[in-house]
């Protein structure tokens, strides 16, 4: 065998990978139009970015302040992956990535964990994120993921920490913050972030 016909045998393998991911996608999408999720926000329109927090419109649009939060899935997945299957190429470890957060976006918006929410964070408005939504927030870990693939893992934890730090201040909740409220709620911390 020849360097270029491995060379095309890598290239082919990696797309059947990233054919795999936008498959777990697709799952995604349709198990949550089961669900009876909605495509788009209830509003009937589409934003780029929902910048208001506690509105009927977060976790409806595009992008929203908990974007960074599933940029920083992508860096610990990305981690996870590289862990658990370095020998794997990257497009394998993205597969890998792409089902654990296509899972947990199926998970997020089960009645249980959008009661959960409701119950035990700050997000008493919270009924679950669009069709739309979960699905960029998906393709926003993938991002967080290859960019986590090409930067020295000194910055790659910089990053996750300039992005915890900032949304933990302008909007007192961060990914971190999320994770506590979630399996262990404070009402400290619920008190703080119902005050801003």
């Amino acid at each position: 065998m020849t360097i270029a016909a491995g060379t095309d045998d890598n290239r082919q393998r990696a797309w059947i990978w990233l054919i795999a991911c936008l498959g777990v996608v697709a799952i995604q999408i349709l198990t949550q139009h089961l669900m009876g999720r909605l495509w788009i926000c209830e509003c009937g329109y589409v934003k780029l970015w929902e910048g208001v927090v506690n509105s009927s419109g977060n976790s409806q649009h595009i992008s929203d302040w908990y974007t960074p939060s599933h940029i920083i899935h992508g860096f610990l997945f990305y981690g996870l992956g590289f862990l658990l299957l370095r020998g794997k190429p990257l497009s394998a470890r993205l597969l890998l990535a792409t089902v654990i957060e296509s899972a947990w976006e199926i998970a997020e918006n089960t009645p249980m964990v959008i009661n959960r929410y409701r119950s035990a964070t700050i997000s008493l408005d919270y009924f679950g994120d669009s069709i739309l939504n979960s699905t960029m927030d998906t393709l926003a870990m993938a991002a967080g993921f290859l960019i986590a693939s090409r930067l020295p893992v000194a910055v790659t934890i910089t990053i996750a920490i300039i992005l915890e730090v900032f949304t933990g201040w302008l909007i007192r909740d961060n990914l971190t913050l999320n994770v506590l409220m979630l399996v262990w709620p404070l009402d400290a911390v619920k008190a703080w972030q119902a005050g801003l």
